[in-house]
């Protein structure tokens, strides 16, 4: 869990350091004295933890790697692409971890553990499938369009289609497990009281409740909805 939680740190600070870069160049249009405080704000950035007395893990040490080692290369061949591209390697390493199966199970609520793992295992390959998409898509972006268009079109790229998996993921588990959890409950229920939830779940929902009662699926749905969003 934690290298996985050092993984999305990463993720989160590389895309701060995408925007640091675009709002830097759209003041300046000097790449080089961009790049230059961008070297300068990953450096700091290490820097400060080490003044607090905080240890600094293998993912941060190559980050900064990373950032002087593109920015260095960029500097000497004015060529702003090889910075352009150091997002595609934090892609491609978070992708990598989260390749592990059932990651993101460690993540999940304990009614969600019980009634999704295997959907939450799908989903965390689709995860790993976003990372790798993402490194692709930045590479093809930053060869062939312009420093602006690049740090404009991979910054909302990238928080759009993280936050629409994400969603998505969230709906389709939230779905599935209520599903089961109603099945689980009829299969629980005795014979008789079985065979009179089918009819009901088979017939007219709209019947008239009785003494004001709902009827007994409705009051299932309801009791599952609530079920969820508190052990959420």
């Amino acid at each position: 869990m934690k290298n996985l939680l050092q993984a999305g740190k990463l993720l989160l600070l590389d895309m701060a350091a995408t925007l640091f870069f675009l709002v830097l160049y759209l003041l300046t249009h000097n790449v080089a004295l961009s790049v230059v405080l961008g070297m300068a704000l990953g450096v700091a950035q290490i820097g400060w933890q080490l003044a607090r007395g905080k240890p600094i893990d293998t993912m941060q040490w190559m980050s900064l790697f990373l950032v002087l080692g593109a920015g260095t290369v960029t500097l000497i061949t004015h060529d702003p692409r090889f910075v352009m591209i150091k997002p595609s390697v934090i892609y491609i390493i978070v992708g990598i971890v989260m390749l592990k199966r059932g990651w993101m199970n460690r993540y999940l609520p304990p009614v969600a553990l019980e009634l999704v793992p295997d959907i939450a295992i799908i989903f965390g390959y689709v995860w790993s499938g976003l990372m790798f998409f993402s490194a692709a898509l930045n590479v093809i972006v930053a060869l062939n369009f312009s420093v602006v268009t690049w740090s404009v079109a991979m910054s909302i790229y990238g928080i759009v289609s993280k936050m629409t998996l994400f969603l998505i993921g969230y709906a389709t588990m939230r779905t599935v497990a209520l599903a089961r959890r109603r099945r689980q409950q009829l299969r629980d229920l005795p014979g008789d009281c079985l065979r009179d939830a089918e009819s009901r779940l088979g017939g007219d929902f709209a019947a008239t409740p009785i003494n004001g009662a709902a009827p007994a699926s409705t009051h299932s749905a309801s009791a599952d909805d609530g079920l969820w969003m508190r052990r959420s």
